[in-house]
């Protein structure tokens, strides 16, 4: 779920930092650009762990920011397909669950990936969303967001960024995880507790 990434990166430093020393001056530019960001196909920067190399520092004419090369590793959230990982209940509604880790919330459970057979009921609190339900020895199992939930990541996917978003549109989501319920010691951990073989 968590790995080290190594990166190259050319950045100029404001001549603000250089009262700092050079590596933490270095290092506070790289969480400005890269930290709760996500980097295609390496995933969401979560912190910047080190720095390996740092190369150059020349000024340009007529600049007083020194320019550097920097090598250095960041702390990097991917999850691997086929992973189980456990979240909390964010939204729930006729299309699925969304879920959030707490410092990622872009995880979609879609319907097709459920428990079979599964149902919805209306939410009396909120209008918008709906309570799931799956139905199993004559037992009804609800994903209320009571308990944390187990999923198997299905896919991990890196949209491209939309040219022109409309008003209806949901939030761009740089990293989409879509999860699946369907096998056993999957859902809310209270389905699971107690079974005896």
């Amino acid at each position: 779920m968590f790995y080290l990434s190594e990166i190259e990166h050319s950045l100029r430093l404001p001549a603000k930092q250089l009262s700092l020393p050079l590596d933490e001056a270095l290092k506070k530019e790289l969480q400005g650009l890269f930290l709760d960001k996500v980097v295609a196909k390496l995933g969401l920067c979560v912190s910047i762990y080190d720095i390996r190399q740092i190369d150059d520092g020349f000024i340009s004419p007529g600049d007083g920011n020194p320019n550097y090369k920097v090598k250095f590793r960041m702390i990097m959230f991917r999850p691997f397909v086929g992973e189980v990982i456990s979240a909390k209940l964010k939204e729930s509604n006729a299309d699925g669950l969304r879920l959030s880790l707490g410092f990622f919330d872009d995880i979609y459970v879609p319907v097709p990936l459920f428990p079979h057979p599964s149902h919805p009921e209306a939410d009396p609190e909120n209008k918008n969303q709906v309570t799931w339900i799956w139905e199993f020895n004559g037992e009804n199992y609800r994903i209320d967001g009571v308990d944390e939930i187990r999923f198997r990541v299905h896919s991990l996917d890196y949209p491209p960024i939309p040219i022109e978003e409309t008003n209806e549109a949901k939030p761009f989501a740089p990293m989409v995880i879509k999860g699946s319920l369907d096998a056993d010691g999957l859902g809310p951990i209270s389905w699971w507790v107690g079974v005896e073989e």
